[in-house]
């Protein structure tokens, strides 16, 4: 009976054994993650793909390491532009572990250490593109444009880490309290100049468009002028050809006298109707022919 106990003892501590080294011995990786196989200290292999795999127990440890983007907010520092003024800005990056064993060897598979080298390089790029740029190019580069050159100065400084940037956006991008007013009355005074020059080069096309058009006008009213005086010319030259043509015999002459006479006498009478003229008068001449 003692020799049956001792034996269930002994078969409920290999069974126990068993499964603490079945359970040290298999993994699962994630998705969204690398793990690191480390055999006395020293990477023996890294596992990429998501699964189930077996490591050596008690010998071999895991490290774990995000495959996922990261986010990183940059603490807010102080840079100067190439005018002299100093700015404020703060940023964040995007940024994934593109090479487990690099990350590894370079930065002791520490987040803090690449967060550390990220936060170095970034800011080194942000100061030195800003640093020859002017401040109000830095200011209107907030579409974009900004963090494109931030970009291009990163580069591939960081591949090395086996870290790759896929982002660097400015949440912030100020400047400092004391000299903001009169920075911004500063832009105000030059964008009112800006306009200024701008209406006056307006006002100045506005009134050579004018002129231009008064002249143009001035020159139809004379060229229509000129044509009207030839044809009022025309007209009168035509209507004494043809008064002339009406009374080119003695009889005609006469009878047209005649008429002439007395429309002169009508408009001479007043309410009366006796005309009395002098003998010796043209009109009582023209009316003693008759």
């Amino acid at each position: 009976m003692q020799n049956k106990l001792k034996t269930n003892i002994a078969l409920l501590i290999a069974a126990f054994a068993i499964v603490v080294v079945g359970m040290n011995s298999i993994r699962v990786a994630k998705q969204n993650e690398y793990h690191l196989i480390l055999r006395f200290g020293r990477i023996n292999r890294i596992v990429q793909e998501a699964g189930i795999y077996f490591k050596v127990p008690f010998v071999d440890t895991v490290t774990v390491l995000p495959k996922e983007i990261i986010l990183y907010d940059i603490p807010e520092s102080d840079v100067i532009t190439s005018d002299k003024k100093t700015m404020i800005v703060d940023e964040f990056v995007l940024w994934q572990i593109t090479d487990a064993l690099k990350f590894a060897q370079t930065l002791n598979s520490s987040i803090a250490n690449a967060e550390y080298r990220i936060n170095t390089t970034v800011y080194n790029a942000t100061k030195n593109v800003i640093s020859s740029t002017t401040q109000e190019d830095v200011i209107s580069g907030r579409d974009g444009k900004l963090a494109g050159m931030i970009m291009a100065a990163i580069g591939d400084n960081l591949s090395q880490y086996g870290i790759e940037v896929i982002a660097v956006e400015t949440k912030r991008l100020d400047l400092p309290d004391d000299n903001k007013a009169a920075v911004y009355e500063r832009m105000i005074s030059e964008r009112e100049t800006i306009a200024a020059e701008y209406t006056a080069q307006g006002e100045s096309q506005a009134q050579i468009i004018i002129n231009n058009t008064d002249r143009t006008v001035r020159i139809g009213i004379s060229d229509a002028e000129a044509d009207a005086a030839v044809i009022v010319a025309e007209g009168e030259a035509e209507y004494m050809r043809i008064l002339a043509e009406a009374y080119d015999t003695p009889e005609k002459q006469a009878f047209y006298a005649f008429i002439r006479a007395l429309d002169a006498a009508k408009v001479s009478m007043t309410d009366d109707d006796v005309l009395i003229i002098d003998e010796d008068s043209p009109l009582a001449r023209i009316f003693m022919q008759y």
